[in-house]
């Protein structure tokens, strides 16, 4: 089974990029953030031709997350439990039947947390309280001993490794003291990344900005991530970053991150 996680920043902008990449990568299944649209307005057309079952829970112009499937829902949730008031649709989790019995995996938007004012700042807050939320919640998944793939757009640059010049980032959302923390408290969880475990390789990155020639000059940062329950690390087999899509007409800034699982 593969299992991809891609931000596609705006998914009716995206539609051929996206079909292209389905055709070619064939994945089982795939977790989209950033959609920007409402559940109603969603193209589910192209993507159920291609024999997916998706579930979508958006938010007008921002934010939302999907999920592909061509495995059918047993369940779906949306929303990140630990806090009623908060609108914003960051968070969508389902399960399905694996041959070895239920996989679960969630499309996560993590928030981006800038700007950061003298080391907060009400987005930077949103961003540390919305972790904690992920921590609470991830820990009680973990709590099923099953196979659980937490996919999405971290929005957080692990180490220095991660990015083309820290110095130029330090005072960046994405990387300070307290992101790189709360993603360690996160993992040590149990949490296994699968970049990390099966490659590791320095400089390898998932997002490169539209502005200031960034992807021709490789000005890149790693940021897209597949966390893994130890049920889910014990049965993964490879992963890979897709990068090439970034080179093709009208790109996300994002690129697919996948994991082939025996599940």
């Amino acid at each position: 089974m593969d299992i991809a996680s891609w931000n596609v920043n705006s998914i009716k902008a995206r539609i051929p990029a996206v079909t292209q990449w389905l055709d070619e990568a064939k994945p089982d299944v795939v977790c989209i953030q950033e959609i920007k649209t409402v559940d109603e307005a969603f193209p589910f057309e192209p993507f159920e031709e291609r024999g997916y079952n998706v579930a979508v829970h958006g938010q007008k112009s921002y934010n939302g997350v999907a999920l592909f499937s061509k495995f059918p829902f047993e369940e779906v949730n949306t929303r990140l439990p630990g806090d009623d008031d908060d609108e914003q649709a960051r968070y969508i989790e389902a399960v399905i039947s694996g041959e070895n019995g239920p996989v679960r995996f969630a499309s996560i938007y993590l928030p981006n947390g800038n700007p950061v004012e003298d080391g907060n700042g009400p987005k930077y807050e949103y961003k540390m309280a919305w972790m904690e939320r992920l921590y609470d919640h991830a820990k009680h998944l973990l709590q099923y001993e099953e196979p659980l793939i937490l996919a999405g757009d971290y929005n957080v640059i692990p180490t220095d490794d991660d990015v083309f010049d820290a110095a130029l980032w330090s005072g960046d959302a994405l990387i300070r003291p307290r992101t790189r923390a709360a993603f360690r408290k996160l993992q040590h969880l149990g949490l296994t990344s699968a970049y990390e475990q099966l490659d590791g390789r320095p400089h390898q990155y998932t997002f490169w900005d539209y502005q200031a020639g960034a992807w021709p000059k490789n000005h890149g940062i790693r940021i897209d991530h597949l966390l893994l329950s130890p049920q889910a690390a014990d049965r993964i087999k490879s992963v890979r970053i897709d990068a090439h899509v970034r080179d093709r007409e009208r790109p996300s800034d994002h690129v697919p991150i996948i994991g082939s699982f025996d599940l």
